[in-house]
């Protein structure tokens, strides 16, 4: 039995349930599981969207707009972090003496339902790593429940909620969100230098990495990964190693990258050939990832057929190399890439594939980030071809960092930046000819512009 905290003993004395945000792609994989459970909900959010029809379908009551009288009769309120404490329906809580609950402290208690938990953590690749997880045990009919920080399309969403006492769940570093969960298997994909303006250092990083992974019973890490391997060292649990090389316990040998997008490997465990697998999706990195994804799934029961169906029928995650449309012979593609790290991997991809020319549209987010690593996201930018950015994106940030896009741009030839989402798409549309490949990148809403090229191609 996993040790309850405070607020679990809230939730599991409580049944009636209000979520404010209750659309988000983080709330909504997790009204799911509430209510597979048996919680009453309801929710509330400003905007209709295709994940409140999916809520609406489940029969929770979702009121538009927020307004203290749709909280009702709630036991507790949970919201996520970007709801703002003076909110409505949180001050009308806090007056009726109800509880509150931030949503990582509920996604916490989630985890604790659950017996198998597998936390996938790492600053890149946690998506569609837990993604593909997550695809393999559904074809293995182990019936997972799953959260995920992007869009699957084999669910279509973002979670599901399963019968069996198998939990995947994507396991987000910052601001220690992680440590909030209770994972069975850590999964570490890798540490790398980012948010740094919350932990100050890599020491702190890997601090917490560490502490996550003593939570688990058995570790899967990458132990190719310098920083990693630092970090686990020692650790009393029971250790499985996936990597590049054959001194971990899996990993992939004869790889053929063809032109495009199709992959395939062999699977080998302990120098045995397990299967070969194809992938669908674009990358020497989703190599490795394909290959943790297997490692994890295969602890958890998974078959190799399905391991082998699963990961070839993966056609990749929401914003992850997504291919949007192709038009007048131009191809457009969104990425969530925001870390240098992750630029150099896409964008080396997208330079493999044969496309007469690449242009990168990026979105810079946050000052921290972009002042810190404003070396390295030049190197990464002077990969592809052409370069068009926009201003920074600051999320929760004020620009005490002194730091503008045409810092950027400086340190990358040929680079050029626009402030409205209008000038980029109207300058890349004017410039991109037949055979280019456009891709948007950044976590922020850069897709927005891609959206914008294909609909001035569409009218």
């Amino acid at each position: 039995m996993k040790q309850l905290t405070k607020e679990d003993l809230l939730l599991k004395n409580i049944k009636r349930i209000h979520m404010i945000g209750i659309g988000g792609s983080g709330m909504f994989p997790l009204a799911q599981i509430l209510h597979s459970k048996g919680y009453k909900l309801s929710g509330s959010d400003n905007n209709e969207s295709d994940i409140l029809a999916k809520v609406r379908k489940l029969g929770i009551p979702v009121s538009m707009g927020h307004n203290p009288e749709n909280i009702g009769d709630a036991e507790l309120v949970v919201y996520s972090a970007a709801i703002m404490k003076d909110n409505p329906e949180l001050v009308a809580a806090s007056e009726r003496g109800i509880p509150t609950l931030e949503r990582s402290f509920l996604l916490g208690y989630v985890t604790r339902m659950f017996d198998n938990v597998t936390g996938v953590c790492g600053t890149h690749g946690k998506t569609t790593v837990t993604s593909m997880i997550t695809q393999i045990l559904m074809e293995s009919d182990k019936d997972p429940s799953a959260v995920i920080g992007g869009y699957l399309k084999a669910i279509e969403g973002y979670g599901r909620a399963g019968k069996s006492d198998i939990m995947v769940c994507e396991s987000c570093e910052f601001v220690d969100t992680f440590l909030k969960l209770s994972p069975d298997t850590a999964l570490i994909l890798n540490i790398d230098c980012d948010h740094l303006d919350y932990f100050k250092t890599m020491d702190n990083m890997k601090r917490s990495f560490r502490r996550f992974a003593s939570m688990a019973k058995k570790v899967i890490y990458n132990g190719d990964d310098e920083n990693t391997c630092e970090t686990v060292r020692d650790l009393t649990s029971d250790i499985i190693t996936f990597g590049w090389s054959e001194n971990n316990d899996y990993y992939p040998q004869n790889i053929i990258i063809h032109k495009g997008i199709r992959v395939e490997f062999d699977l080998m465990y302990r120098k045995e050939k397990l299967c070969n697998v194809e992938l669908s999706v674009p990358g020497r990195h989703n190599i490795l990832n394909a290959v943790a994804a297997a490692a994890a799934a295969i602890d958890l029961g998974a078959d190799i057929n399905s391991v082998v169906s699963g990961l070839r029928n993966f056609k990749g995650a929401g914003r992850r190399f997504e291919i949007l449309a192709e038009k007048d012979g131009i191809v457009f593609a969104d990425d969530y890439a925001h870390h240098p790290a992750e630029l150099e991997v896409t964008l080396s991809t997208a330079m493999e594939m044969g496309f007469k020319k690449v242009w990168a549209v990026f979105q810079p987010f946050t000052y921290s980030r972009t002042s810190m690593l404003l070396d390295e996201f030049a190197a990464a930018l002077q990969i592809p071809d052409r370069v068009v950015m926009s201003k920074i994106m600051g999320s929760r940030e004020i620009n005490t960092y002194n730091v503008y896009t045409s810092d950027l741009a400086a340190l990358i030839p040929g680079a050029v930046w626009f402030n409205e989402f209008e000038e980029i798409a109207d300058y890349v549309v004017k410039n991109a000819e037949p055979g280019d490949l456009v891709i948007t990148l950044g976590c922020g809403d850069i897709y927005k512009a891609a959206r914008m090229m294909i609909a001035q191609y569409d009218e």
